[in-house]
């Protein structure tokens, strides 16, 4: 077992492309093949407010920086396995699979989705993802 643990790897991920971490938590880790990107909102990198009001603008800035996330820590959006997808309100669910669908239009990833009481900075959508990091 000893041996096993001293082969593994974590290595802590962040890019300036994205978002800086809003709290105790970094923007992804890299460990032993796989990339844990945590949950991103729409916020604008440079300003740190959210550009749009929509959940149509918050999702496609959401993917924007999950993108860029996944970029930095050696992965892409079709090396992800499993998204995990938070909603401030579940009749936007149409229209986010719209967009999310642009990002990923074939061989989607595993997904679970749930509406929630609240998002930080009181977003309408957050999505963390796993993925491949070969």
């Amino acid at each position: 077992m000893k041996r096993a643990l001293e082969t593994m790897s974590r290595v802590v991920v962040s890019t300036k492309n994205a978002p800086s971490a809003i709290g105790p938590y970094s923007q992804a880790i890299r460990a032993n093949g796989q990339l844990f990107v945590s949950g991103c909102i729409g916020l604008d990198k440079d300003t740190m407010d959210f550009n749009s009001p929509t959940i149509e603008g918050q999702t496609e800035q959401v993917l924007k920086n999950m993108q860029a996330v996944l970029e930095a820590g050696g992965s892409s959006l079709d090396q992800v396995v499993k998204t995990t997808i938070l909603l401030r309100d579940m009749a936007d669910f149409p229209k986010v699979n719209e967009i999310y669908g642009r990002f990923f239009p074939e061989d989607p990833p595993a997904r679970a989705t749930y509406a929630v009481a609240g998002l930080p900075k009181n977003a309408l959508i957050e999505i963390e993802c796993i993925a491949l990091a070969p």
